[in-house]
């Protein structure tokens, strides 16, 4: 069993207010989904680098945690992101992958990618695994 369920409904709130929906986990991909909203633009109109992060970084940990047993959670150790093509407001799909695990560490990587199937930022993260409190 995964560290991921439809059970999850309890979304913290910074998730909330990303608009983050959880799309599902094929054993490889998992795909979460975003609403770029207009209180997330820049002074060009377009979505700032820093909710983008926090999409990429919400991203990558439900990645992590669709690949992990339910006892098991993560946090950021690093998040490397690369801005690629201006983000418009909208949908916004996020597909993050496990690229290495160890016993106490994971990679994941991630893509955002916009309405127009244009990828417009993504990230590795680094991530330590602990169990559950």
């Amino acid at each position: 069993m995964t560290g991921l369920s439809e059970a999850s409904a309890d979304v913290p709130p910074g998730a909330q207010l990303l608009g983050r929906e959880w799309l599902g986990f094929d054993g490889e991909i998992a795909t979460v989904r975003f609403e770029a909203k207009p209180l997330f633009t820049n002074r060009h109109g377009t979505i700032q680098g820093g909710f983008l992060a926090a999409m990429l970084d919400s991203a990558t940990g439900l990645g992590a945690l669709a690949a992990l047993p339910a006892t098991r959670t993560v946090v950021t150790r690093t998040l490397t992101t690369r801005f690629l093509k201006p983000a418009r407001i909208g949908p916004i799909t996020a597909k993050a992958k496990v690229i290495s695990q160890t016993d106490r560490d994971m990679i994941v990587e991630a893509d955002l990618i916009d309405a127009n199937d244009v990828t417009v930022a993504s990230a590795t993260a680094e991530l330590r695994i602990l169990d559950k409190r």
